[in-house]
Order: C-alpha cells, then structure tokens, then sequence
C-alpha cells in the first residue's frame, strides 16, 4: 500500500503521484487534481514486452537483478501500476461489454468475455493491460460510476483499487463511504426530505414534524424554517403532553416525524446562534428516521471504525426519546410512539463512555444516559402491560388500537375482508369503524394485539411469533434486561460511590417500585430474581437451550431459536448452562454461513398457503451472529466464536466479490453462491443499487468489523484468499501436524 505522505511532505508543493494513498477514499481520490494529470508520459523509447517471460523467470527461479520491466516506465512493484482511462467511454465500453443482463453491475451471472483491456498510464496510453475476472471488472464499474460521479473526465486509476484484497477493501468502503451513506441529522438541511412519510397514504401527503412540549425550542426553530421555505409546505405540530393509544390512532390521520436531539451551534454564515440535529445512523438508504435496535449494532461496528461521535450522538438521541417520549422508540414516526425495540441502552452506553471516559462531560454523559436506562426499565419493560406478574418476567406487548397504520393498505386484507362482509360494509368503511371502535371483534383485537408485539420485538416476522407473541416471555428480551440490571448495578457501585439520584423529571410515574435514590444492592437483587425466574421458566435442560415461555397458558415453547444464545451475552448462564448450549442447541442452529435464526423443524413445512418468514429458517441475521459470538467468547469458547464469525464473514465477501460489492440486510446462509437472495416477505435490502453501492446495510456493515475483531490473524488472511471454512481448517491441521511430525 502506497504510504500516506508525512505531514511536512509536499508543503509548498504538488505531491508526486507515488505519494498519495491508493486506498483513498473516492472524494479525496478523485477530486484531488493533480493525481488525475499524467506527469510521468514524456517521449517513448523503445522497450521490450516481457511481463510473460518475468512471470516465467520468476516461477523457475532465474530472477536477476536488475530487472528488465516490460513497457515504459511501469514498474514491478506491487501496486504500482496505472491506467490512463477515458471514463464515459471506457463505462460504456464495459457495461455494453459486461453487463449482460443490463441490470448496471457485474456479477458472476453475466456471461461476458470478462476481461478488458485498459491503456497503461506510465506508456501515455500505449501500451495495453487486461482486467480479468468479475471482481476486477466489478471494481472497475465502481469506480468509474464514482469518478463520473465526481465530475471526472479522465482519470489515473490505480491497478491496486482494482484487485484490492477484498476483506481490506469492503472494510475500507464501510469505513470510509458506507457510514457516511447512512448517517442522517434532522434539521433545516434535511426535513424537506426526512419529513416526508413514505408511509403516508392520506389524500394530502405533506411533511410534518411532531415536536414534544419539553422542546420549545425546536418548536421555535422549525416555525421558523417553515415560515422562511413556505414552499415546503411544513406542517409543524406540538405533540400533546400524554400520548395514550386513542390519541396516536387520530395521528394516523396526519401522520409525522418525530423530532430527536438538538445541539445549539453558532451559525457559521450569520453568527448567530442556532440548532442543528445530532447525527444518527439509519438501517439502510432509503430510512430517515432513527430507529432502535439496529442503532445499538450499528455502535458496535462505529466504536471499531473510531465513529465514536456517532455512536455517542445515538445515545443522546435515545435519551431525548426517552425523557419525552417515554422510550426507545421501534422508529421515529408518529405511529410507532406506543411501541418499542429490544432494550441496549446500557450496553451501547457503557462502550462509548469507556472511550470518552476521560473527556470533559463524560461522567454527565453517563449519568445522563443512566437515569433514561432507569427511567425506560421501569416505565416500559417492568410495568404493565409488559410485565407478566406472575412469573415476574417481561414481554413485547405494546399498546395500541386497530390496524397498524404503516402497513399498506392491502396488507391485512385477507384477515379484514370477511369482518367487512360480515357487517356489510366496504373494506375502508370497516377499518374506520373498527380503529375508532364502533365495531368490537375481540378476536380481531388479539390478531393486532400480537401483530404490534411482533414488530416491536425486532423479528418481524416469525412462526415462532405468530398468533401468540404479546404472551411470550422471551429469552431475548428477559437477557437483555437481566443485562440491563445487572449493568446498572455496577455502573452505581463502581462510578457513583453506590448512590444515585434520580430527579423528578425522570422518575418513572407510572411504577411503584422507581426510586429517587437507587443502590447496586437494589439491581442486584432484581438480577438475582430474574436470573431464578428464567431459569425456572425459559431453560430446557433436556434440550441443553432456552424456549420462550407462554403466560396465557404457562407452557414453555418448543421453537429452537438463536436467540438462546442472547443469554450468553447477557452473563444469564452458569458454566454449565453454556456448555450444554454449545454441545446441543450450536449443531442445530449452525449452516454454511453462519447462525440460523431458527431451525428448520421448527419452522415448520412452508408452500402456497404457509410462505417463508424472514426470521426464520433458513435465513441468518446480523444480531444473532453478534451477540453470539460476544456470548461464547465470554464463556471461554472461543474457537467456537471464531468458526461462527468466519462462516459468516466468508460468506458476506464472497456475495461482496461476486456480485459488484452487494451488502444485504439479511442472508441465506444455507447458499453457498448467492446468499443474498432471500424469498420472503419484505425482500432483501440494499440490492437495489446502480453502478456501485453506497450504504451497503447498517448492521451487516457494523457485523462485518466487529466480526474481523473476532478472527484470528491466519483466518483474516484466509478470508481475503476466499477460501472456504472447510478449506482453511483442512489446511491448519495439515501444518499443525507437520509441525508435530518435524519435533518427533
């Protein structure tokens, strides 16, 4: 890799082309104008072409030094040669040429010659160079929809860009561009789009912003914004103070974005002071808002790539939607307000601030983000109707009324029609008599009841869910609170001297058991109780797993889902627990790629009448893979952690170097060739792109880092080889006893 230059180099002077980074990022790499000038053409002299006999010296053995190079000026240094490309022309050459499908990418599926011949910069175009094979010829598209993109008309493209180790490179685009294609602030700059409700379906879709009372000030700020841009058609609207279910369900007739933090920064044109919103990642390219879970992986991944201003920012966010809305909302919408997302508060704080801990305004950071962590546990996870009081255990149970109003219309309407024939009315006249309870239909408000539960659990959706969720005692969310209590415990014993206050703008009202002073003593004791409760209730020590629980019919479940490896990430399990777990519920749930979301068994048998659910089998996600991998290696298993990680890693850049650097949402990780074809509802995000992808998704971005932290440095380089888990550990036992063999 061509070393950045010092930072004296160059002062005063244009740098040469040997000084700059190959692996810039685009900006940097194509508007920088003196790398695109060709200052090393001058006059030919003649040379010979020997670029096939070298290789053929080499092989043999018969180097000498010096060596003779095989055009002008292009030396046998790795990295070091470069095209001199024309790129409209040369773009449409390739696509005409490669493209077979005409879909703007390069794939192992288009049947092309697969190779190309580029002019060589240091020959001033003379002489000619193949690009072979799809990942090349790949890369080449991207790059050239990206030098397009930034106005270019020639360019000198580095060979190195082109067959960049793949794990280096998709690391990189994640790094430098992804993040970036994701990140989103809420203010002046982005309403007009953000908005804008893709799930608006009233006659006049307009952008709207809902704004909490405790947040005059933005209020202030959007007024204004409207009243300067009235061609925006900004409808700014105060939220009211108490949000209960009737409420939100007349919202949906004006549905809206919800306002998140705020910083106040000084206007660098006027002066003068002003607002700016804090910056969030979203899942995926086409969101604006900030959404729960996904934010909590996508940290994880920002923390490795040194994002901790992101990562910090989200914390912020969640806090304000904490203090004013009264939790981590499933989305920042107006519908979404009565559900939430499973709970990472205490996780994804804790992280950031052992990164900032020794900045100015860390410790209020902390404090701040722990009285919303507290205020969330008590007011949303451990009151009703969450908590089921009998077992002392929580479910994914949101309040609500009639049908969801994100959903497209015709959506539910095998479930509405024969409601709408039985009253004899139309299918509109229905819905609207049925949301604002003109027509009871008990049965329709147990469907919706568990629809909403589903949804706010993240695994939208599941057979293991479906009919049933909102009475669910879940191993996922019971870990993730017992992770809560267990965090907060120590935070107050180790940071706060073992006291910590809580001021009346962030008691829990609405919870007998919130506190204005609260202990370690006090979560203890609750981790204590939960850990007894899931133990009594969610494990299975025949199946060596853990099964959610029904309360309505206290009965266990029999679905084998990779959520029972979230017990392992909280610190649930004892020694023995796990163990089990790797012995009896990993075969299970491990495929080609990595964790299945649930096993096929459990699934059931799928067709016309029953089709796939996206979580579950045969497809694999993003979080189980994570929060695994975190589980085992905090249990000592750690070479089952690596398998896992490598599964999953290899299969992501295989996908990535196959098919013009696709990232997804989700995998099937039963396919070894085309994982990222998904046949379930929703379909697969972050397929549709042009030329070149921009985002890839939030969590896979953030999976793939963090899960090259958890790969040894032999699997990191097996993996930039495309090489196979079966392959590499065939290999590492050979050398292991070949070593063996040479000590006897």
């Amino acid at each position: 890799m061509t070393s950045q230059p010092s930072p004296g180099k160059g002062r005063g002077r244009n740098l040469s082309i040997d000084e700059y980074n190959v692996y810039d990022d685009a900006k940097t790499y194509y508007t920088t104008e003196d790398r695109h000038h060709n200052h090393r053409a001058g006059a030919r002299t003649r040379t010979y072409s020997q670029n096939s006999l070298f290789k053929q010296f080499e092989r043999l053995g018969l180097q000498k030094e010096p060596y003779r190079r095989g055009s002008h000026d292009e030396s046998t240094i790795p990295h070091s040669r470069r095209f001199l490309i024309q790129v409209e022309p040369t773009l449409q050459s390739l696509q005409s040429q490669e493209d077979t499908d005409g879909n703007m990418q390069i794939t192992i599926e288009d049947n092309g010659p697969k190779v190309l011949s580029l002019r060589t910069a240091a020959s001033n175009g003379y002489n000619r160079f193949d690009i072979r094979g799809t990942y090349m010829l790949s890369n080449l598209l991207q790059e050239l929809y990206l030098a397009k993109e930034y106005g270019r008309k020639q360019i000198i493209l580095d060979e190195a860009r082109l067959n960049e180790n793949p794990v280096n490179r998709l690391s990189r685009l994640i790094k430098d561009h992804f993040w970036e294609g994701l990140t989103r602030r809420i203010d002046a700059s982005s309403i007009e789009i953000a908005a804008r409700d893709p799930k608006d379906w009233t006659d006049d879709p307009r952008p709207r912003i809902y704004i909490p009372r405790g947040a005059p000030e933005q209020h202030e700020y959007y007024t204004k914004v409207a009243l300067d841009r009235p061609e925006l058609r900004l409808d700014v609207q105060y939220l009211p103070e108490k949000i209960t279910p009737e409420i939100v369900r007349d919202m949906n007739a004006k549905p809206g974005l919800l306002a998140v933090d705020m910083e106040e920064v000084v206007d660098p044109k006027t002066g003068e002071k002003t607002l700016r919103g804090r910056p969030f990642v979203v899942p995926g390219g086409r969101f604006n808002e900030l959404y729960g879970w996904d934010s909590y992986m996508e940290s994880l991944g920002l923390l490795v790539n040194d994002r901790v201003d992101l990562a910090k920012a989200m914390v912020q966010n969640f806090c304000f939607c904490i203090k004013h809305y009264g939790k981590i909302l499933n989305a920042t919408r107006s519908y979404y307000l009565c559900r939430s997302q499973p709970p990472f508060l205490t996780d994804m704080t804790l992280r950031v601030y052992d990164k900032i801990k020794h900045e100015p305004g860390a410790m209020e950071f902390l404090r701040q983000s722990l009285l919303a962590a507290i205020k969330e546990y008590y007011s949303v996870w451990t009151a009703e109707p969450r908590l089921d009081p009998v077992t002392g255990l929580s479910r994914y149970r949101p309040e609500g009324l009639g049908v969801p109003p994100e959903t497209e219309a015709g959506h539910f309407i095998h479930i509405l029609e024969p409601y709408a024939k039985k009253h004899n009315m139309s299918f509109d006249e229905f819905v609207y008599a049925y949301n604002h309870g003109e027509i009871k239909e008990p049965t329709l408000d147990d469907y919706f009841m568990h629809d909403r539960a589903v949804r706010e659990s993240g695994h939208d959706t599941t057979y293991r869910f479906e009919g049933i969720c909102a009475d669910l005692a879940t191993i996922d969310l019971n870990s993730l609170l017992f992770k809560y209590e267990t965090d907060i415990a120590r935070t107050i014993r180790n940071v706060f001297h073992d006291k910590f206050e809580v001021p009346d703008d962030w008691l829990a009202t609405n919870n007998p058991a919130a506190s204005k002073l609260e202990t370690s003593a006090m979560w203890d004791r609750r981790a204590k109780r939960r850990k007894l409760a899931i133990d009594k209730y969610l494990w299975n020590e025949e199946a060596g797993m853990y099964f959610d629980y029904n309360t309505a019919t206290r009965k266990q479940c029999n679905y084998e889902s990779a959520t029972t490896f979230w017990a392992l990430w909280a610190g649930v399990s004892n020694p023995k627990q796990a163990a089990a777990m790797v012995t009896k519920a990993l075969p299970k749930l491990e495929a080609f790629g990595g964790l299945l979301s649930g096993t096929k068994e459990s699934r059931g048998e799928i067709g016309l009448e029953r089709p796939n659910r996206q979580w579950d089998y045969p497809y694999g996600w993003a979080p189980q893979q994570i929060l695994a991998w975190t589980g085992l290696y905090r249990y000592g298993f750690n070479e089952e952690a690596e398998r896992l990680a490598y599964k999953w890693l290899f299969m992501i850049t295989k996908a990535f170097v196959d098919f013009n650097g696709v990232v997804v949402e989700k995998y099937d990780v039963t396919r070894p060739i085309d994982p990222h074809r998904v046949d379930a509802e929703y379909g697969n995000q972050g397929l549709d792109f042009k030329g070149v992808a921009k985002e890839g998704f939030g969590w896979v971005n953030a999976s793939y880092v963090y899960g090259l932290q958890i790969v040894n440095a032999h699997m990191r380089r097996a993996l930039g080889t495309l090489t196979p888990y079966e392959t590499f550990m065939k290999a590492v036992e050979e050398n292991r006893n070949k070593a063996l063999s040479e000590l006897s």
